[in-house]
């Protein structure tokens, strides 16, 4: 089975399909020889989509699994592991939108997130 497919926890009506686990999945790319970099939630402040400890990884190729924010940000995420997959230099990003700005474009609260990205 690949390293990107979901796998079963259980069969039958009610089974229980968990997405691949994108830090196994970036060992096994480093493991076929792709240039890989890590990108994990390190701190939330007040309203956050992801827990702290949530990652994505990123090929040189633009291939990626996980989310660190549920699509809010992890374009700009992806274009900095780039950055980070050429320099080889590590980056702590962080994210955020105050409370009145939310409201204003329909998110029920702000929030802010920490992204640490490095080589994996």
């Amino acid at each position: 089975m690949s390293t990107l497919a979901p796998h079963r926890v259980a069969d039958g009506p009610r089974a229980v399909v968990r997405p691949a686990d994108p830090l196994a999945v970036g060992r096994g790319w480093k493991a076929e020889g792709h240039r890989v970099a890590s990108a994990v939630v390190v701190a939330t402040r007040r309203s956050a989509p992801r827990p702290v400890g949530t990652r994505m990884v990123v090929r040189a190729d633009d291939a990626v699994v996980g989310s660190v924010s549920g699509g809010c940000v992890e374009a700009d995420v992806c274009r900095i592991a780039q950055e980070v997959l050429v320099a080889g230099v590590p980056r702590l990003l962080t994210y955020g939108i105050a409370d009145d700005e939310a409201l204003g474009i329909g998110l029920p609260c702000g929030g802010e997130i920490d992204v640490f990205v490095e080589l994996l």
